[in-house]
């Protein structure tokens, strides 16, 4: 097992380079990042990607399901704390109450890791609406999986087997039962990057940019590997490109026409 499965900080500092070396950039591509602008992250885990956020001088919000990670979360980021640079809430997103809870709208929504763990991702990402200023933007990374078998971790989309022969592979491959738990849950609401865009039509959201990653950003700090881009053959290609990636990253933004009529 590497060091980042149980040690959250290496994996907090795993996703501050990820997030400032792969996100932050890619986000710039489009939409610079001012230093006052309030950043809302939904699923933070510990914040090790708003870290590179607050770094900037942006206002950030970490919003986090489970209570444990938010105090690791704010042990991690006490000084960002002190700086009055972030906050964090132990909450369901659906619970938060914008004008109670926040007092503010957002310019930037970081999603990174989750879409794939929620059961209904239009609910979801109508519910993004409500967080967003009138210009706001919100990324999306997705990942693949998250076995920890040095063989299963590199092996593209083996989860749209039939459950009962995928649960099998995890098993003879040594996954924990909580790891197989995450997985199964993952494979029963994950999402492809057709059905995703389709959701996002649905939901009036245009995509402003987006990556296709055959080899993940955090690959590179997890395990010392060249972040290699999907050909843009195989990206151009329906349902294929999704067994060639391990990683996908979206910026989008409330079509204009749903914001004149909000």
């Amino acid at each position: 097992m590497y060091d980042f499965h149980t040690d959250k900080e290496v994996y907090f500092n795993m996703q501050f380079k990820t997030s400032k070396e792969y996100i932050i950039p890619f986000i710039n591509k489009v939409n610079t990042l001012q230093k006052n602008y309030k950043i809302l992250e939904i699923g933070c885990a510990e914040a090790g990607v708003l870290k590179a956020f607050t770094d900037l001088g942006n206002q950030c919000v970490g919003i986090e399901l489970s209570p444990s990670r938010v105090e690791l979360a704010k042990s991690f980021m006490a000084d960002e704390i002190k700086s009055d640079l972030i906050t964090f809430l132990a909450k369901d997103i659906y619970d938060v109450d914008i004008q109670n809870d926040l007092n503010h709208k957002f310019d930037i929504i970081v999603l990174k890791d989750v879409i794939e763990h929620i059961p209904n991702q239009a609910k979801f990402i109508n519910r993004l609406s409500d967080f967003l200023s009138a210009d706001g933007k919100v990324f999306f990374g997705g990942h693949q999986q998250i076995c920890k078998s040095k063989f299963l971790m590199f092996l593209p989309y083996f989860h749209l087997l039939p459950m009962s022969i995928y649960k099998w592979i995890l098993k003879l491959f040594g996954e924990s039962e909580a790891t197989i738990a995450g997985l199964v849950e993952i494979k029963e609401t994950g999402i492809s990057i057709e059905r995703f865009e389709k959701i996002l039509k649905k939901e009036n959201f245009t995509i402003l940019r987006r990556q296709i990653f055959f080899l993940n950003p955090i690959y590179k700090y997890k395990f010392g590997l060249k972040v290699r881009h999907q050909l843009s053959l195989i990206s151009a290609i329906p349902v294929l490109r999704n067994f060639l990636s391990t990683c996908v990253y979206f910026l989008i933004e409330k079509d204009s026409v749903s914001k004149s009529t909000k």
